[in-house]
């Protein structure tokens, strides 16, 4: 028992992180309908920034707040340039916009700080805090989701309490009607990927400070497309839930049904699950039913 709860947790603690990256997606779905397939290349490029000024001795906490303006202008710079002039195009459009975006991002990322592997320390050592008995959890694991967990209330709070939110929450739910009651929209947009940058910050430090910062972050990223999904894909609550969710069934899954297939689910398990639920929730678990009239 106790060697399945440390199990357990260690996935629940992995999930957490999971909906970091998840909330980032969000946050762009949910204010304007549009799936930000570069939020995974922004994570990179947050955490090789932020590497770079690190060696280049500025030392950590300059390091950080360097590459959070540089994160928050990048986030302004994309909706500007780019999302604004083909807001009135097509869905896949604006999603095939979003790719190219994720690869010139990371082609700009590797130009200006290289492809190398690069450690990231944060002062957390990655060590076993037993619990009870044999249970144990990695301290750095700990720290990583309390941070996580402290985030996603701060943005929960934003959407549900601030004017701000509550401005994008209108968009969300009719920009025409927003637009209408004298909501500002690109002015609210700008926040909205502004915020996505904050978030891509906070994941690529806490993930790159896991598994060091590679270009292989990038698949964290699509680690957290099960979590968006399951979640519904406007929920913050939602991704929180998914998140827990995917790493509970990721290290369970590998663990007790790995060892009898022969291991190597981890990476499709959750997309597997992920499948299953929209098969039975087509919204995800806390998505928003839409009506049609006919």
């Amino acid at each position: 028992m106790e060697f399945f709860l440390e199990v357990l947790f260690g996935g629940l603690l992995s999930g957490v992180m999971y909906s970091l990256v998840a909330i980032g997606y969000v946050l762009i779905f949910k204010a304007s309908g549009v799936f930000n397939f570069a939020q995974g290349a922004m994570v990179l490029a947050a955490a090789l920034t932020t590497v770079g000024f690190v060696e280049m001795h500025t030392g950590l906490i300059p390091a950080i707040g360097i590459t959070l303006v540089i994160m928050v202008l990048l986030g302004v710079i994309i909706e500007r340039t780019v999302l604004r002039y083909l807001a009135t195009t097509s869905l896949l459009t604006l999603f095939m916009a979003t790719f190219g975006l994720s690869y010139i991002i990371e082609g700009l990322t590797q130009i200006i700080w290289g492809c190398g592997v690069h450690g990231l320390d944060l002062g957390i050592p990655d060590v076993a805090l037993g619990i009870t008995g044999n249970f144990t959890l990695s301290q750095f694991d700990l720290f990583a989701a309390a941070i996580a967990a402290t985030l996603v209330s701060s943005l929960a709070v934003f959407f549900n309490k601030t004017r701000i939110g509550l401005h994008l929450r209108a968009i969300a739910d009719s920009p025409v009607a927003a637009l209408s009651n004298g909501v500002f929209m690109s002015r609210m947009l700008a926040v909205v990927w502004a915020t996505a940058g904050i978030v891509a910050l906070v994941a690529g430090l806490l993930w790159g400070a896991r598994l060091g910062v590679q270009f292989s972050l990038k698949v964290v990223a699509l680690k957290a497309l099960p979590v968006f999904v399951l979640g519904g894909f406007t929920s913050i609550s939602g991704a929180i839930v998914g998140g827990l969710l995917v790493g509970a069934v990721e290290n369970l899954g590998e663990i007790y049904i790995g060892e009898i297939i022969g291991g190597g689910i981890q990476n499709w398990i959750p997309y597997a699950v992920a499948l299953l639920i929209i098969l039975i929730f087509p919204s995800g678990l806390f998505g928003e039913k839409t009506a049609e009239r006919v």
